[in-house]
């Protein structure tokens, strides 16, 4: 086997949908949450949850996700400031 046919990495079940949804963030301004159809997630949001939060800390993003029976939320996290110590 020709060393360029084999697999240079990982590409999980998820890595569709979690590059698509860091994409949009990219994009969205401060302030606005993603809605993203439950029905049209081809996993459990819990798996998309976990794959979003792993590819998030592994690229050092902060972003926040709620969900209710139809969409899933996703937004961008604000960094919070600390106070300077008195």
């Amino acid at each position: 086997m020709a060393q360029a046919d084999v697999p240079q990495g990982r590409h999980g079940k998820h890595k569709e949908i979690v590059t698509k949804i860091l994409s949009d963030l990219d994009q969205v301004r401060k302030g606005v949450a993603l809605k993203v159809p439950l029905a049209q997630l081809a996993e459990s949001k819990e798996n998309v949850r976990s794959a979003l939060n792993r590819a998030t800390r592994k690229s050092g993003r902060s972003v926040a996700t709620a969900s209710d029976g139809t969409f899933l939320y996703v937004w961008n996290e604000t960094p919070q400031r600390t106070r300077p110590a008195d």
